[in-house]
C-alpha cells in the first residue's frame, strides 16, 4: 500500500480559495487584505499568535501599520461575528 504524497504545488491555490471564501463572507472590500494577512499570520511558525508578533513577521519594515490593520480586523469582529464564516 503506497502513501499518497501531498501535492505541494497546489497548496497556494487551495489557500487562496480558502481566503477568497473568508473575504467574501466578510462582505466588505476593505477587509480583504487584512483578513488575508491575519489568516496568514495565524499560520506562521511563531509561538505567540497575537497581533504584535504576527505584524512583526508579516511586515518587518512597517510593523506599526500592520499591527493596526490586524488589530482592527480582530477588534471589529466583535462577539458572534465569526458565525458568518
Amino acid at each position: 500500500m503506497s502513501r499518497r504524497q501531498p501535492d505541494f504545488f497546489r497548496q497556494p491555490a487551495r489557500l487562496q480559495a480558502y481566503l477568497d471564501g473568508l473575504t467574501q463572507a466578510a462582505g466588505h472590500a476593505d477587509r480583504v487584505v487584512p483578513i488575508e494577512n491575519y489568516t496568514k499570520g495565524l499560520m506562521l511558525p511563531i509561538e505567540r499568535k497575537s497581533v504584535e508578533p504576527m505584524a512583526a513577521r508579516l511586515a518587518p519594515g512597517n510593523v506599526r501599520q500592520m499591527h493596526q490593520s490586524l488589530h482592527h480586523i480582530v477588534s471589529d469582529a466583535g462577539p458572534g461575528a465569526m458565525t458568518r464564516f
